[in-house]
Order: structure tokens, then sequence, then C-alpha cells
């Protein structure tokens, strides 16, 4: 059966520009043109992943972005973010927010398919690499089954890719990983980030596990390398 595209943007040519090339890739799309409908059918008819634009009427991309992580029937739906604006904000906010991946206006056709294809094969791959589904040091504990977060047996909210970078970290404990590894290990060659990603999501990361993340014990930074997953802060 045909992945499920939902492809969110108010100005019906490049809607429909978006659509037709996804079509001939056997996608099917659906098609909204604000954010309000984009809600609506994102619940009724669940897609597999989401072309949002981030200048939508009324409802913002940014604000659709954030209501579907918000529910945790929605949260890990990939989402590949458009935007007109080329600023290094506006992307950071959007990844800030959890999407996946993002594209400027104008963009290339192909391009955008390639993101989408890019983007579903990550989510397709998110297994753990050993043998446990479970990870439990000290008060993390991490579902990579079921991508539920707890520390101190309270759950943790954190976005797919967020998920992904833990998971990462994991996988590497006690291993210094530099920006560029964990942009190969998690986004992998075929994604266009920056370095300054990984910061962002390491940031709210430690927002939503570490005691006081300014001062952060679990995940530190090793200056002019990286960062690593501290086992022995855990086990204390």
């Amino acid at each position: 059966m045909a992945d499920k595209i939902l492809v969110v943007e108010d100005e019906a040519d490049i809607r429909k520009l978006i659509t037709y090339h996804l079509t001939q890739e056997r996608f099917r799309v659906l098609e909204a043109e604000n954010g309000e409908d984009a809600l609506d059918l994102v619940q009724q008819e669940p897609p597999r992943l989401i072309v949002l634009d981030l200048m939508l009427p009324s409802l913002s991309g940014l604000d659709v972005c954030k209501i579907v992580r918000q529910n945790p029937e929605t949260a890990q739906t990939p989402i590949l973010m458009l935007t007109a604006k080329a600023g290094e904000a506006d992307r950071v906010v959007g990844l800030e927010l959890g999407a996946d991946d993002y594209i400027t206006k104008p963009f290339s056709p192909r391009e955008m398919v390639a993101r989408v294809k890019a983007v579903l094969r990550r989510t397709e791959t998110l297994v753990p690499s050993d043998s446990s589904d479970i990870y439990e040091k000290g008060p993390l504990r991490v579902n990579f089954t079921t991508y539920e977060v707890h520390v101190a047996g309270s759950p943790v909210k954190l976005t797919l890719k967020g998920f992904e970078v833990l998971r990462f970290l994991i996988q590497n404990r006690n291993r210094v990983l530099s920006r560029d590894q964990i942009l190969d290990g998690v986004w992998r060659s075929n994604v266009y980030v920056t370095p300054r990603t990984v910061d962002v999501h390491i940031r709210r990361i430690r927002e939503a596990l570490e005691h006081d993340d300014h001062n952060p014990e679990w995940i530190v930074t090793v200056r002019g390398v990286g960062y690593k997953l501290d086992e022995r802060s855990l086990e204390k």
C-alpha cells in the first residue's frame, strides 16, 4: 500500500506541483490549504509524513507542527517543513518544534521528493542496534520499541528527532561524539543540515531530561570535541 503524504500549502500552484511529483513517485497524496484542515486530516486519515508550509493563513505551520507533536497519537509523524524564509533562525525554530527536515522556497521538485524519501527511510529504520528494546540506568528509562522515555518514573516528551539523537547517544554511551558523528549517525549523509542542528536538539533533550539543563550531568559537553552520555552520572 502506498505511503500517504499530507501536503499543507495555501498556494494552490505550489500545492499542485508538490502533489504531482509525489504522485509520480507512487505516493498517495492528501491536500490541505490551511492549518485547520490539515489537523482534521491528520486525525481522520493519519499520514505517513507531512509536507508543511511555514506561512499559512490563520493557523501557521509552526502552530500546526506544535499541535501535531503535542498529541501522543501523532507525535511521531515525520514533518518536512517548507519555508520561504532562508534565515537560520527560522529553520532553527522549525527544528526546535519538531520538524524532521526543511526545504526553502523556491525549491527543486526533485530535491523535495528526495527529501521526502530520505525522511521516510530514516523513520523506517528506527530500530536499536543491540538486542535490547529497553535501556534503563538510574532514573532514566528508554523504550526503543514504543519510543517512550521516563525519568524517575515520569514520562518525558521528546520529538522524533530528539529521540533519535538520544538513542544514538545511548548506543554510544560514555564515548565522546563529535557533531559530525551525530549528524552522520542520526541524519545520515543524504540530508543537508548543519552542526548547529545538533546543538539545538541536545539543548532540547537536556531541558526534558536533566534536573538543571544549564548544568547538565547526564549529557555533557566535551569542549572542542562534542557530546557524550555519561553513565556514571546516571548511576549516582
